[in-house]
């Protein structure tokens, strides 16, 4: 059982907690145990999970993705958008998560962040749960 989040993006690179937006979504359909799956049909977005207490952290991700990959670099991409193609390639496009009496079993300190690394645009997540049992 798949759905799609609806994420709009304000900025051209921007991580946004999920972590919220997809316990609804595990509360809706009801799986106590399990895991939950999403995924980022997207080349130049991308997923991942870390801190979300303190919002610095997203800022040093981002500011430390940028160091490495800039925005301007050698690149050939006629479209002009290597780098966003290429840090959502290191984040990755896709994460799992273990579901626990009806909860994301995540760290103490963790959330599960879309990052935008070509926007604003309309982008989406799939998740999906598997139910154990």
């Amino acid at each position: 059982m798949w759905q799609e989040l609806r994420v709009p993006t304000r900025q051209r690179t921007e991580l946004i907690d999920l972590t919220a937006r997809i316990q609804s979504e595990l509360d809706r359909v009801n799986v106590r145990n399990g895991v939950c799956y999403c995924f980022v049909p997207h080349t130049t977005a991308g997923i991942t999970m870390n801190e979300n207490a303190d919002p610095d952290v997203v800022r040093d991700i981002l500011v430390t993705l940028e160091k490495l990959v800039p925005r301007h670099g050698d690149y050939r991409h006629g479209e002009g958008n290597s780098d966003a193609h290429l840090k959502a390639s290191l984040l990755g496009f896709s994460c799992m998560v273990p579901v626990e009496d009806g909860r994301l079993a995540l760290g103490t300190w963790q959330g599960i962040y879309f990052c935008e690394f070509d926007g604003p645009r309309n982008r989406k997540v799939r998740i999906g749960f598997l139910s154990q049992g």
